[in-house]
């Protein structure tokens, strides 16, 4: 839950930035700098992290590390980038529940096939129920005049993050279980991230010109840290809970955190208040189902 209270105040942060900067490619690649740079400094204060990150550049150099354990950070710039360019303008809980069908159909794909670091997880029928009410959230989502006030390619990035935010978490997981330090694993999907948004951005700026001069709040630079913790805990606890778990247990966090920010705050084209009130109700159902049941002896 905290991870999704987290990601809803970060996504609301780069939303804002990505509109002072008019460029939301730019406004990941602020993000995940902040990020990287807070990363370092907790690494280079903590000895068992340092050890960590020696173990991970020996499996690099040796490659029993495979290459595609390196790069769950591309899945988190493709997240930071949605960010800036929708959630500034649906609205944290429309951009959330995007998400959320993208992260209930690839947990539920990912844990099947065993892709995370808990291994094959069970597709019981309360894990099946729960997806199935976190894409019925969704849809309450995006009835009424959500479909008339947005373009449908902004409706559709929010799953595509949600897709790789699942493979991101079971990635890290894995490769925070092979250096046997989460702290290590998140560090490298920073490097990748970040890599992987200057080059995006780049791309941006060559297209579309120079973007807006960054502006001057110290709150809009926020993101970043929020994103490295996330990031972390996720690593951690992926391991013990499977993906999809993991993923409806944010989920919970993210609505709950994003009703409150869009009513505060509302966006150009959030979802009306029906629509939130319904949404949460649904999604906190899909958690409550999905939860494992201990059997009596």
């Amino acid at each position: 839950m905290a991870i999704g209270v987290m990601t809803a105040i970060q996504a609301r942060i780069n939303g804002v930035l990505g509109v002072r900067v008019d460029n939301g490619i730019v406004a990941g690649l602020i993000s995940f700098a902040v990020g990287l740079a807070a990363l370092i400094v907790v690494i280079l204060c903590i000895p068992s992290a340092r050890r960590g990150v020696g173990r991970l550049r020996d499996g690099i150099r040796d490659r029993t590390i495979p290459f595609w354990m390196l790069l769950g950070g591309a899945c988190g710039a493709l997240t930071v980038s949605t960010q800036g360019v929708t959630a500034g303008v649906l609205g944290v809980s429309l951009f959330t529940v995007g998400v959320v069908a993208g992260q209930t159909l690839h947990g539920l794909v990912l844990d099947r096939i065993g892709f995370g670091p808990a291994g094959v997880v069970a597709v019981t029928p309360g894990r099946v129920l729960g997806g199935a009410l976190a894409l019925a959230a969704v849809g309450i989502s995006l009835s009424g005049d959500v479909l008339a006030t947005a373009p449908l390619w902004m409706l559709l990035l929010p799953f595509a993050a949600g897709v790789g935010i699942a493979w991101q978490a079971a990635t890290n997981g894995r490769l925070a279980q092979r250096v046997h330090s989460p702290l290590s694993a998140t560090l490298m999907s920073f490097i990748a991230g970040t890599i992987a948004l200057l080059i995006a951005a780049g791309i941006s700026v060559a297209v579309r010109g120079l973007p807006q001069a960054p502006p001057a709040e110290p709150w809009l630079y926020l993101g970043g840290f929020l994103g490295s913790a996330y990031i972390l805990l996720g690593a951690f606890i992926v391991a013990h809970t499977g993906v999809l778990l993991m993923g409806l247990g944010s989920v919970l966090g993210q609505l709950a955190t994003s009703v409150i920010i869009d009513l505060l705050w509302p966006a150009a084209a959030g979802p009306a208040l029906w629509q939130i009130v319904g949404m949460v109700v649904v999604a906190v159902a899909s958690v409550i189902v999905a939860l494992p049941r201990r059997r009596r002896a």
